[in-house]
């Protein structure tokens, strides 16, 4: 069998590192120190990380003093007795690749010890694909992080932030100003819950999310367990083209309605855009899909699940015990692929009963699991469906008394709208409001708010001048 390391390549690179430091910062982009057969050698490469760290030469007497009783003089003796070499890509491409074959093959042995060890079926798919996706995506070992690494990245982070010129936004544009004010965008690794009863709009809301970030050209991949995909695309092309949804899924358009339509469906057919529409989805097969589609098209920087109570476990009886294991697996998933993942869930029939039916954190179904492992959890609410509902039962009273009954409820096409943030673990609770506009399925921000956004999203300060941002559009409150 052919071995798979190559000790002279090994060599080479340090001592060409040793020959010409400042080719250190190149060779530390692509290897790391686990990429190194020897463990002396996984050594001194960290010791010349720590080096680089610190702004000190790499060089013989710094590497033995940064080692102490680690180093080895037999082994630095050989690096430098070997010759420098000169045309180092095609050596740094050919130590990545059996380094990845030795994981390769440790990860082979450790199938078959898990295999003799007869764990289930899931679990052993579910450990292989996810080592699978760590080779593939070259992970680096979860060692600790020290002080001054954490530091460095945290100002490197803070540093692009200012970069972006946006004072706005930490994360994914949510699509909507007054949300982007309030929880700054959602972050990459974040597990986003947005809840709300049945005909809320929850999955109208994500889906006009989804349209926005689609617009600027972001990849998203949507789980829809409840609803086909072609449901799904007339919702989107209702709010892309304005055109009401019933005449969509009747195909009562005019001419120039059909020329809107056509465009837009050109527009959404080039974008990186995808929908799994299974409804029988267990966990472990939603996290082996999404791997397999991250690593294919690393441009996907959002995730939807509608819902995740359809979701299924891994076979666990209780239904508490298993949506736990859902909600943390998906808080996991997202910080493995590093987007956020935004998961639907129903709330409890119970705030019915409640005089003031807007949503708590205690209303969501299995809540106990699901608030510890959200970073954010929304709710999305309009007042007009219940006192609809209200309306309607007075009716029905006074029919059945042989009465007339007259409403003063009015019927509106445009329906205000809240989204209430029940849980931020980065920043405040509240609440924005919104209108709905229940023909298009599309929530928009109140009409001045949404001129501004398309005209000068860029412009924070000028925005709020214009607008007047300390009105009660936008007010906080105690969830």
């Amino acid at each position: 069998m052919k071995e798979i390391y190559d000790l002279s390549i090994e060599k080479g690179i340090f001592s060409a590192i040793l020959f010409n430091p400042e080719v250190y910062e190149d060779i530390s982009e692509i290897l790391k120190a686990n990429d190194f057969y020897l463990p002396i050698h996984k050594k001194i490469f960290q010791a010349m990380d720590r080096l680089n760290q610190k702004d000190e030469p790499i060089s013989e007497d710094f590497i033995k003093k940064e080692m102490g009783s680690d180093f080895d003089e037999e082994a630095m003796i050989e690096i430098i007795a070997s010759n420098p070499i000169t045309n180092i890509n095609p050596y740094l491409k050919e130590l990545k690749s059996k380094a990845i074959k030795r994981n390769l093959s440790k990860l082979a042995n450790q199938i078959q010890k898990d295999v003799q060890d007869e764990k289930g079926n899931d679990e052993l798919l579910d450990s292989i694909q996810s080592n699978l996706y760590a080779i593939s995506q070259d992970s680096t070992s979860n060692d600790f992080k020290d002080s001054k690494t954490v530091t460095m990245e945290t100002l490197a982070h803070i540093r692009k932030m200012k970069e972006r010129g946006n004072s706005l936004l930490a994360g994914l544009d949510t699509g909507f100003m007054s949300l982007n004010r309030k929880t700054a965008g959602f972050k990459d690794g974040d597990l986003v819950i947005i809840a709300a009863r049945p005909a809320m709009g929850k999955t109208s809301f994500v889906l006009n999310i989804a349209l926005k970030a689609l617009q600027r050209d972001e990849g998203v991949a949507i789980f829809s367990l409840e609803m086909p995909s072609e449901q799904l695309m007339l919702r989107l092309l209702s709010s892309h083209t304005s055109i009401p949804l019933q005449n969509l899924n009747v195909g009562n358009l005019n001419d120039e309605e059909w020329s809107r339509l056509s465009s837009a469906s050109d527009d959404l057919a080039s974008k990186t855009f995808f929908i799994d529409d299974y409804g029988a989805l267990n966990i472990n097969q939603l996290k082996s899909k999404l791997r397999k589609l991250k690593g294919k098209h690393p441009e996907i920087k959002l995730v939807i699940i509608d819902y995740l109570q359809l979701m299924s476990g891994t076979g666990n009886k209780d239904r508490h015990l298993e949506v736990s294991e859902i909600s943390r697996s998906l808080k996991m998933l997202a910080r493995e692929l590093e987007v956020p993942i935004l998961a639907l869930s129903q709330l409890n029939r119970g705030l019915e009963a409640r005089a003031d039916k807007r949503p708590m954190l205690s209303d969501l179904r299995e809540s106990g699991a699901i608030e510890q492992d959200a970073d954010l959890i929304m709710f999305v609410y309009r007042d007009d469906i219940y006192r609809y509902k209200e309306e309607q039962e007075k009716k029905k009273e006074a029919e059945k008394k042989g009465q007339s009954y007259e409403t003063n409820f009015e019927f509106k096409e445009e329906e205000d709208a809240e989204i209430i943030i029940g849980k931020q673990r980065n920043g405040p609770t509240g609440f924005i409001k919104l209108k709905f506009q229940k023909g298009l399925t599309r929530f928009i921000d109140p009409e001045e708010t949404q001129i501004v956004y398309e005209k000068a999203y860029g412009s924070t300060q000028h925005t709020e001048a214009k607008m007047n941002i300390s009105s009660p559009q936008i007010q906080s409150v105690t969830i």
